[in-house]
């Protein structure tokens, strides 16, 4: 039998045939590497890796330079799971073939995947240099260029790849990924719809949409794209999106509960019911605690953590970082040196990470990342720690049963009233849910703008995904009674002069000029982004989505934050923060109330200027800056939560 025939029979989808065949061949001639070879590709098409295996090293012991051998066996052997063996392999190949372009491709692609991303891009690079004719090679290194956060430059790398093969709808998507973060939002759209015109139902399109549509403040829009990727079989990611987005929306607490319980069911019930890891006495030893986050980088959580971290009672807590961020930064450096004991698990599967988890005989596991982006809650599922708890990285339950305790406080989750909510155990700290680290950064407070004569400034620096429809016609109202005022939001979304027009729109349908709108999508180092806050007189706090790290922020830098106390935590956060700074009067329980707040402060500019000059002071001396304070508060907790456990 030939391996011609083999081949045909393969192409034409007769694998049992052709595999027949290649044996057949080598019945006759059991020393033809190429049999060996395509008799282990042929296998590997049907996922029977072992057996493949075995063929592509037999082909290896008659031609050991083999490079397509080589290459083959490294497949397979990733797809087992063994990476550093398959690693091994590519580097094998691309060491016997330089130019070999399939072989640094691979090994780019493998490294990625396990989280290497700085190593990856060269080989991504030389792949795309050896074979430009090659889509796939410069889609792969979009895609590497965008997770290391260089859209600018992945973007000509996917246009290349998309020119070479204009028909594919993955490559469209990847596209539009890449517009989206280099704010080029219409763009972004218009990609997104072309993907899922060439493949009706596309999920990852779907998901990508929602993620748009929620960004831009429209989260009703994103929640109808979420549902139709996940009725399209997207997975557990695009299903946190949708409960993210629902935190906009203004949901029954209880359908919301339902909402968070559906993900536990479609994606961790296998895992319901796992036994607790059994209890390791804690006489004589410290109690270690291990949080995990994708977030310990330049990213919100650590203005909360940081001073954590740096204040834990080292004589009674040993301290480990699971670490999920692929490209870490300088501020990964120093919660790293804040650390006994760091984890980097970005990249890894969550079955290694709870092996970690385990063999670090974690006491407790605190999830800081709820069901925000890259979150790792199929990992808690899998009950890798006695106990186990999530903290200010989401502004809602989880929804898992494996979730032991939520920590937060009584102003943002009143007692007797937010607990049938949750599927956690509510754990209300006796401050703050929270300790804001100011960056050292700060400059000083200025004098009240509105005082140079230029005008009344609101303003609000959050992500306007939390200003959807229902805050433009509030902050309209507030506008429309204060004619001589004006509103000034930033956010990454602004830079699309397309966008600022269609926001400027939405305003203008309730009365509000575009001379009165300062859309600012430029994107600032700390300082000079709170250096921003110095022409901003008081500031708005969107509803029911709070601000957190902008409305300390705003404090801060001397302005006040108005905003509006909803029934649970997401809309609650703000009343929290001003209830421990002892500012309660900046807390409406209306929309009238916000409106009348806003205005009185507006009305009298020397009282304004007065607490300018002392709200720093003020906020510094408050328990929301009281990192000793709170950290011994936290660790009470723990030490409580433990104790429940203990004999």
């Amino acid at each position: 039998m030939s391996l011609e025939r083999a081949e045909q029979l393969f192409r034409d989808g007769s694998i049992d045939e052709a595999a027949a065949c290649c044996r057949a061949a080598l019945a006759q001639d059991p020393q033809r590497p190429d049999a060996w070879h395509f008799l282990g590709q042929i296998l590997q098409r049907a996922g029977a890796h072992p057996a493949a295996l075995e063929c592509f090293g037999n082909a290896l012991k008659i031609a050991p330079d083999a490079v397509p051998a080589i290459i083959a066996r490294g497949r397979s052997l990733r797809a087992m799971g063994r990476a550093e063996e398959a690693a091994a392999a590519f580097r094998n190949g691309l060491h016997l073939r330089p130019d070999s372009a399939e072989a640094a491709s691979e090994l780019g692609n493998l490294l990625k995947g396990l989280g290497r991303v700085a190593e990856a891009l060269p080989l991504m690079e030389e792949a795309a240099r050896l074979s430009p004719g090659e889509a796939a090679y410069w889609l792969n290194l979009g895609a590497a260029l965008l997770d290391v956060q260089r859209p600018a430059e992945a973007r000509p790398a996917v246009e290349r790849g998309l020119a070479l093969e204009p028909d594919r709808p993955e490559a469209l998507n990847l596209l539009g990924s890449v517009l989206m973060a280099c704010a080029c939002i219409e763009e972004a759209r218009a990609a997104f719809a072309k993907a899922l015109q060439m493949r009706p139902g596309f999920p990852a399109a779907h998901d990508n949409l929602g993620r748009l549509c929620k960004a831009c403040g429209a989260p009703d829009t994103a929640l109808v794209h979420f549902r139709a990727a996940l009725a399209g079989g997207a997975g557990a990611s695009t299903h946190s999106n949708l409960l993210l987005a629902l935190q906009g929306v203004e949901t029954p607490p209880e359908a919301m509960l339902a909402e968070h319980r559906a993900w536990e069911k479609t994606h961790a019930s296998s895992w319901v019911g796992q036994p607790r890891p059994q209890l390791q006495s804690l006489e004589g030893r410290r109690i270690r605690v291990g949080y995990v986050s994708p977030d310990l980088c330049s990213h919100a959580v650590a203005f909360f953590l940081e001073s954590v971290l740096e204040s834990h009672d080292r004589s009674r807590f040993e301290v480990f970082a699971y670490s999920d961020v692929a490209v870490p930064d300088s501020t990964s450096s120093r919660l790293r040196a804040l650390c006994e004991h760091w984890r980097d698990i970005a990249g890894s599967s969550d079955a290694a990470v709870e092996a970690k988890i385990r063999a670090d005989r974690i006491d407790l596991l605190v999830d800081l990342a709820g069901h925000t982006a890259g979150n790792r809650l199929p990992l808690f599922a899998r009950r890798p720690a006695l106990v186990q708890a999530t903290w200010i990285g989401y502004p809602c339950t989880t929804g898992l049963q494996a979730m032991d305790y939520r920590i937060t406080d009584a102003v943002s989750d009143p007692t007797g009233v937010s607990d049938p909510w949750h599927s956690e155990a509510l754990v209300r700290l006796p401050g703050p849910f929270s300790c804001y680290r100011p960056p050292v950064q700060s400059p000083l407070v200025n004098a009240l703008p509105a005082l140079s004569g230029g005008g009344f400034t609101f303003g609000c620096f959050n992500n306007a995904a939390k200003v959807t429809a229902p805050v433009v016609a509030l902050w309209a109202r507030l506008l429309c009674a204060l004619p001589d005022a004006r509103l000034w939001m930033r956010s990454g979304i602004f830079a699309d002069p397309a966008i600022v027009t269609q926001w400027r729109e939405g305003f203008a349908i309730h009365g509000v000029g575009a001379g009165r709108l300062k859309l600012d999508g430029s994107r600032l180092p700390v300082r000079e982004h709170l250096e921003a806050y110095g022409r901003v007189d008081v500031a708005l706090d969107p509803f029911p989505y709070n601000g957190t790290t902008t409305t300390c922020e705003a404090l801060w830098m001397g302005v006040p934050v108005v905003t509006l106390a909803g029934r649970t935590h997401v809309a609650r956060v703000g009343a929290s923060l001003l209830t421990h700074l002892g500012a309660p009067e900046w807390i409406a329980s209306s929309p009238d109330a916000y409106v009348a707040c806003a205005a009185t402060l507006a009305s009298d500019l020397p009282a304004l200027a007065r607490i300018r000059g002392v709200l720093r002071e003020r906020m510094a001396a408050s328990p929301l800056c009281d990192a000793i304070g709170f950290t011994r508060g936290l660790e009470a907790a723990f030490g409580a939560l433990l104790a429940v456990h203990v004999e």
